[in-house]
């Protein structure tokens, strides 16, 4: 399990290290006299006893249980668990990689291709029924893949686990307030 944890670490340093290209091709020069920021959330350190619990709690459905990400950030770190997907969209992220780490399972993952009609489910986000000429993997415990934005791709399996490292283009903006509802009271 210590070598479980010591793989996590070293995916999301190497994430971390995507992010920070990232964002270094977007920042401006800095200036003389600027303080280093401040956390804009706490840190996370998940142990191994965290991880295992983690596992079993969503190990019972299709679920994702988000560990880091949101406002402000271009990081997002979640585990997920498929105990069945044996069908799934393909999809495609404009302005985002994805990275997997495979905790456990297997499951089948379509890379590369064209999308076969599709339509933009959100702002930059693409789905579609297959993907056309793409090559196909089986991905198991212990593999690392890494899906570059613009990378059609999708993932079908059963009882597969794996930590999702997703890294944004662009810090993610705060959500929209609620609007009010104007009805007055009689």
């Amino acid at each position: 399990m210590f070598m479980s944890i010591k793989r996590i670490l070293t995916i999301t340093a190497f994430a971390s290290l995507l992010s920070i290209g990232a964002a270094a091709q977007s920042s401006s020069t800095m200036q003389s006299g600027k303080e280093p920021s401040s956390p804009i959330r706490p840190f996370v350190v998940l142990q191994a006893q965290s991880l295992n619990d983690l596992e079993q709690k969503i190990g019972t459905d299709n679920k994702v249980e988000e560990l880091i990400g949101g406002e402000g950030m271009q990081l997002r770190v979640a585990v997920q668990h498929d105990k069945s997907r044996p069908t799934a969209l393909a999809e495609v992220h404009d302005a985002s990689d994805d990275v997997y780490y495979v905790l456990d399972g297997s499951a089948t993952l379509t890379l590369g291709g064209k999308l076969d009609a599709p339509r933009e489910d959100s702002p930059g986000e693409w789905k579609s029924p297959k993907i056309v000429g793409g090559q196909t993997f089986e991905i198991k415990k212990g593999d690392l893949i890494v899906v570059p934005r613009g990378t059609p791709h999708q993932r079908t399996g059963k009882e597969f686990t794996m930590i999702l490292i997703k890294i944004y283009a662009k810090p993610l903006p705060a959500p929209k307030p609620a609007t009010q509802d104007k009805a007055t009271k009689p």
